[in-house]
């Protein structure tokens, strides 16, 4: 096997690949980067078993200056090869397999040689096929998973709350996930066959490391489900994981359908406001920062303590203010990362009691995306 390349392309492709490779999986041969080499072009591939990357470097496209000497395949230790693809001197690289998997890399005056394994030893990934893959734009793919993955749950004791849960049916993608202190709902119309249903659970870290693969450059992202696996497939670039099993729970009775007290705020005003309440609060052993609303008087008001440090109150300035006079204490962290997934907009705050969740809207599109916080008792 033997190719010269372009290094800076490369390397664009070895980092999406490198997401994938985990230094901990228990099968050693795992945190290798894979290299099959074909007329057509070559193929760089990095699992961790839970998560698989793929990206191919085409030999038709002259940008990538690829060059096939000589086809075949490898497995190189992926850390210390990145790093030394990375500080090679020249624009252009090539590598070469020689006897025994010690393979050569040169680049300028450079030379190095890498001990590798026997590729026909790594695992090969799932074959996914489908006749009706959901196409999706890149952009809203990405907004979606930022909007979401906030509120799955880090504790492996729950394993199915760690995902997001996807539910495809009337030409409508929802997503779901919840922590059970907070929850974040979006909801995305899409233009396909009215008969395409699915019901799975994606790892909410999968999600992540996609949107992270996913450059300016990608326009749109192609979804493959199979059984216990999901395949996105964005350009050059195929990201494989497996899905949760197991059923979610059932979350839409979480949401309140009605509300004894309403307000309306900018969503980076109030995000100000409730960062300098934490300043105090997160001081605090509890963490706790108390919201008080009083129709009566057109009043709202913050308030952050800490018994060691002091305390801060600010009025803020809330719009459309009704219903019942109510104080309701959360969690500050909680809250601002709901309101960073608004963006530059006006949401629309809907509470029932000091006890019960309360939900943030979107004030122009309340009906596809939701905010749930679950309040702190503090008495």
């Amino acid at each position: 096997m033997q190719f010269s390349i372009n290094r800076s392309l490369f390397v664009k492709n070895l980092n999406d690949v490198q997401r994938a490779i985990s230094s901990k999986t228990t099968i050693p041969i795992l945190t290798g980067l894979k290299l099959v080499l074909t007329e057509a072009g070559l193929m760089l591939t990095g699992s961790d078993a839970d998560i698989s990357i793929e990206a191919f470097i085409s030999a038709d496209d002259e940008k990538n200056e690829l060059e096939v000497g000589s086809t075949g395949s490898i497995v190189l230790p992926a850390r210390f090869f990145g790093e030394i693809v990375k500080k090679l001197p020249e624009d252009n690289m090539t590598l070469e397999v020689k006897d025994n998997f010690q393979t050569e890399l040169r680049s300028g005056s450079a030379a190095f040689t890498i001990n590798g394994l026997d590729a026909n030893n790594y695992p090969n990934l799932p074959v996914i096929d489908t006749d009706k893959p959901i196409v999706l734009d890149a952009a809203v793919l990405k907004q979606l998973i930022a909007q979401t993955v906030i509120a799955v749950s880090n504790q492996e004791s729950r394993p199915i709350l760690t995902g997001i849960h996807l539910v495809l049916a009337d030409q409508t993608l929802l997503a779901v996930a919840t922590d059970s202190h907070r929850l974040s709902q979006r909801k995305i119309k899409l233009d396909i066959d009215a008969d395409i249903h699915y019901d799975v659970i994606i790892p909410g870290k999968s999600l992540v490391e996609l949107s992270r693969t996913l450059g300016d450059d990608v326009e749109t992202v192609e979804m493959r489900i199979a059984e216990n696996q999901v395949l996105f497939v964005a350009g050059t670039t195929s990201f494989y994981s497996r899905l949760l099993e197991g059923n979610y729970p059932e979350t839409s009775r979480l949401i309140p359908t009605s509300s004894s007290t309403q307000v309306d705020f900018n969503a980076p005003q109030l995000l100000s406001a409730i960062e300098r309440a934490s300043l105090l609060s997160h001081e605090s052993h509890n963490n706790v920062v108390k919201l008080a609303l009083d129709p009566a008087t057109s009043q709202v008001t913050i308030y952050g303590n800490s018994p060691d440090v002091g305390n801060v109150e600010e009025s803020l300035n809330g719009q459309n203010l009704a219903g019942e006079a109510l104080e309701i204490s959360f969690n500050p962290d909680y809250m601002k990362d709901a309101l960073r997934s608004f963006g530059q907009t006006e949401i629309h705050v809907a509470f029932t009691s000091a006890l019960r969740p309360f939900t943030l809207v979107p004030t122009e599109d309340a009906d596809h995306f939701i905010q749930l916080i679950t309040p702190v008792r503090t008495f």
